[in-house]
């Protein structure tokens, strides 16, 4: 939301992503080795996948609309499996996820749930426990695994680079007839009019964002089930509107120099940065790196201030028609987006960093507002909202257009150097799965010593 190089809407909605959370987090259930032995499926270091683990993640497979017949109980085991190998040795390898870390994950997390459908007792209703305690321990349990699964897969592959030659190699081994496709790709300009928004309605906001401030302060209220239940920033909504950053971080600079102006537990002021007006809390001061959570607000706009928006692009729009302008000039001369009027309009694609858009990966809404576009044609103007940042206008242009074609070393160069280190990483976890198998205990039981694994978890090639 933050990130000085945004340029696409954030499209989640709510419900969407606390279902996710739900089916992510439950699968990964983790179970203490004290279990008794009856329904355990398999043995994992100091952990134990039981039946009733297999059967959660079958029936999550079908709330999600996948059929249970398209994958065996053999995989999800293995699934399973591979997830405990990892938390085993995170704990092994000593990697820390401290309680303090997992209860503040959980209450955001809870907090989302709540909201989504209704009450605590509703929650805990849900995933058929006892009461709220009982709810929380398991929940506990499933988060700390969770954390240190992605931890010790991160620890794996973080330090994974790829040169030139090995890109080179990479490439050069791929057989003629297996050489990967580039889909279509467009480069997009756009120009940005947002409406003038009036001194009453920011005053509106920053009012508001004060009371919520003295509600924290004073009454002890959550910031973060605040944050959960008002920020206009979507995408840290569901975590209470946390960030880590650091002074590096993409942000706006705005918002870095309040953070970084704050103690521990201190709540700012009201401010201003290009998406509205914000508070921060500052949770923790780590060295040079911050955990923080924000509230953000955006003033509203009157039909007047739209109307009149609408008339300044339409007349931008005819300028360019005229050949009065360049659409890149007039990106440059008069867009209200920072971040792409200096490059006259051009954006760049928040997942490739590059400023070229695959048509077939494309957001579905930008595709639908660019796809019937030749080179160079302008789009119809265009009402557009992104939380945070309210409405505005927008026409596009397409600036060039690839059609799709077979990898290029050298015209596609950053895409196949991204297949190669994937490629690698891959390589890297196939082996360390390998050897920390040979290492660790490991005990698969009854009929899944039939099953098929693509990894040796029967260790049948251990000599």
């Amino acid at each position: 939301m933050l990130l000085k190089t945004r340029n696409m809407k954030y499209t989640n909605k709510m419900k969407a992503l606390v279902v996710l959370i739900v089916l992510a987090v439950t699968t990964l259930q983790a179970q203490p080795k004290k279990q008794k032995i009856d329904g355990v499926a398999a043995v994992v270091g100091d952990y134990v996948v039981l039946d009733s683990d297999i059967d959660l993640m079958l029936i999550e497979l079908r709330a999600q609309g996948i059929s249970s017949a398209d994958v065996s109980r053999c995989e999800l085991l293995g699934k399973l499996l591979e997830d405990r190998l990892y938390a085993h040795h995170a704990v092994q390898d000593s990697i820390e996820v401290t309680d303090q870390e997992v209860r503040s994950f959980m209450d955001e997390q809870i907090g989302v749930m709540v909201e989504q459908i209704g009450s605590m007792d509703k929650v805990v209703k849900y995933y058929n426990k006892k009461n709220v305690d009982d709810f929380k321990n398991y929940f506990f349990d499933i988060i700390k695994m969770n954390k240190l699964v992605n931890a010790m897969n991160k620890k794996i592959i973080d330090e994974i680079e790829i040169t030139p030659e090995e890109v080179r190699l990479f490439f050069n081994k791929i057989p003629k007839d297996e050489i990967p496709l580039i889909g279509s790709e467009v480069e997009i300009a756009q120009i940005v009019i947002r409406p003038v928004v009036t001194e009453e309605e920011k005053q509106k906001v920053i009012k508001r964002l004060k009371e919520i401030k003295n509600d924290v302060l004073e009454n002890g209220a959550s910031f973060t089930t605040k944050a959960v239940l008002l920020t206009e920033d979507r995408a840290s909504a569901p975590n209470g509107g946390y960030y880590k950053i650091n002074k590096k971080t993409n942000f706006v600079k705005e918002f870095k120099d309040v953070a970084f102006s704050l103690q521990e537990g201190e709540i700012s002021e009201p401010f201003e940065t290009v998406y509205g007006y914000h508070i921060i809390k500052v949770e923790k001061i780590l060295g040079q790196e911050i955990e923080l959570r924000h509230i953000l607000m955006s003033p509203k706009v009157s039909e007047e201030s739209l109307a009149e928006a609408k008339a300044k692009i339409e007349n931008i729009k005819a300028k360019i028609l005229n050949k009065e302008i360049t659409f890149s000039d007039a990106a440059k001369a008069f867009s209200d987006q920072k971040e792409t009027r200096n490059n006259g309009g051009v954006f760049y694609n928040p997942k490739t960093l590059e400023p070229k858009f695959e048509l077939t990966k494309m957001d579905p809404s930008l595709y639908n507002e660019i796809s019937d576009l030749k080179v160079n044609e302008i789009s119809r103007v265009i009402l557009d909202e992104i939380p945070g940042e309210g409405k505005f206008y927008k026409i596009l242009t397409v600036n060039e257009k690839t059609e799709e074609h077979p990898a290029d070393f050298s015209k596609d160069y950053l895409k196949i150097k991204e297949i190669a280190l994937k490629d690698k990483q891959i390589s890297a976890v196939a082996k360390w799965t390998k050897e920390k198998i040979n290492q660790t205990y490991i005990k698969v039981n009854g009929e899944y010593r039939n099953c098929d694994f693509a990894s040796d978890w029967l260790k049948k090639d251990i000599k």
